[in-house]
């Protein structure tokens, strides 16, 4: 399917019925949907294979992959549609001066700028408790995932929302600063590179609007000499190879501590080499093609270049169009690419470390700061630790995840703000003081 764009014109005219709907429904923001919600839900679970389909062939992951990020969208509906009153509840303050009630109100209506790894979840991560919110939503969706843009809108229709709170915004990159620039609308939110997140949280600050990032990530997987190795294997797998390594969130920079790393590498290397590369709508296949062919091709040269600089590929390291072989590389250093830049695609940097604060450095050893995982025995004593991490998230024995009742961000170059949880819900609304004097 081919993406139709529609003009700048034709764009503000959406924009428009956003702000039009937006405030129709201002006096009654505190009514949220919830039931509109569960049935959007209820919509992706029904339709479930339909849309997995979609979302492999558009852009490569394998069909169980989609079917999982379906549900997880199904998951973060119900949640929210339980939880958002709650988290959206006014606060009452009195003192012996003054009455004061804290509320939280929508802002209006907000741009989301969403990628094409997890075509459905990104976008409803988003936009479910931006609406519960009382605001309107206007999504501009990755270029090669068209099919799965439109259905979005299509699915937040057929739950019943009316035309205008959800509306799809096929526009050319080059035309969504105009967007931006709009006076209705009051804030965006963009998951995708660094790049992007740079120049779009610009554009928004040109005009002082609000932005939530939520860029790329080099997690570092850190193991230590007292894991339980192989259940720590089998989520090493998962952790780098899912979705064809396509993942802000995946493990990129393997450390492990050097008593155990013969054993690990081995051991890891085995499990790699089982995985098979395919078809992604055939169940058996582990690895699909990389999402568009520059991506293949930029992920060749980030391992040729290391390659030079002294990496030795034990595994893979191979393209065919936009196929990449699983890959696993030993002997990195931290200046080479696929330590250093963001490695998306199913490649693992493999390095040894000495000691705990020597994985803290090297893990830290980076511009961005998603996430950590961290693979121990000693718990306890580890994770009074976790403030060493500059990171949005330390995850322990298990591999950094999105869940919507757990806030989930960024810092340093990984972005800023908050998605999911009652912090994400509170991203894109109004905090207001109410204050009634008694004297």
């Amino acid at each position: 399917m081919s993406i139709n764009y529609i003009s700048t014109p034709e764009a503000i005219g959406k924009v428009e019925r956003a702000h039009h709907i937006y405030q129709k429904n201002l006096s009654s923001y505190t009514q949220q949907p919830v039931e509109k919600i569960r049935k959007a839900g209820e919509i992706l679970l029904a339709r479930k294979e339909e849309f997995a389909k979609i979302i492999s062939t558009e852009m490569g992951k394998p069909v169980s992959e989609s079917r999982a990020e379906i549900e997880k969208c199904a998951l973060n509906c119900d949640y929210y549609a339980e939880n958002c009153k709650q988290f959206l509840a006014e606060r009452k303050y009195s003192t012996e001066n003054y009455d004061a009630i804290v509320r939280y109100e929508p802002l209006g209506v907000v741009l989301g700028i969403m990628p094409w790894n997890f075509p459905f979840w990104q976008v409803f991560r988003f936009a479910v408790p931006t609406i519960l919110a009382g605001n309107t939503v206007l999504l501009k969706h990755a270029d090669n995932v068209p099919q799965c843009a439109s259905i979005l809108e299509e699915v937040f229709l057929k739950a019943g929302f009316e035309e205008g709170v959800y509306q799809n915004l096929p526009l050319q990159e080059k035309n969504v600063v105009k967007i931006i620039e709009h006076p209705f609308v009051k804030a965006v939110s963009l998951t995708g590179s660094e790049k992007a997140g740079s120049i779009v949280a610009s554009q928004a600050a040109k005009v002082i609007k609000k932005s939530v990032l939520e860029l790329g990530g080099s997690n570092a997987f850190i193991v230590l000499d007292d894991a339980d190795l192989d259940n720590t294997i089998e989520k090493a797998i998962n952790a780098r190879y899912r979705n064809a390594g396509q993942s802000c969130i995946a493990a990129k920079r393997f450390l492990i501590q050097q008593g155990i790393y013969n054993t690990f590498l081995e051991k890891f290397t085995q499990k790699v080499k089982a995985l098979k590369m395919g078809d992604p709508l055939d169940p058996a296949t582990d690895i699909g093609p990389l999402a568009r062919l520059d991506l293949a091709e930029k992920l060749e040269m980030q391992v040729n270049q290391s390659i030079k600089m002294g990496g030795k590929v034990i595994l893979g390291g191979h393209r065919g169009d936009r196929f990449y072989e699983p890959t696993v590389i030993t002997e990195v250093t931290p200046d080479m690419p696929i330590f250093k830049e963001e490695v998306f695609g199913p490649v693992a940097a493999v390095m040894k470390f000495r000691n705990f604060d020597d994985a803290v450095k090297l893990s830290n050893q980076t511009n961005f700061g998603l996430g950590v995982s961290i693979f121990t025995n000693n718990v306890k004593e580890i994770s009074s630790k976790s403030y060493l991490f500059e990171e949005g998230a330390v995850f322990f024995n298990q591999l950094v995840r999105s869940d919507p009742r757990l806030p989930f961000g960024g810092v340093k170059h990984s972005g800023y703000g908050r998605e999911l949880s009652e912090d994400g819900i509170r991203e894109f609304v109004n905090t207001k003081t109410i204050f009634i004097s008694k004297t």
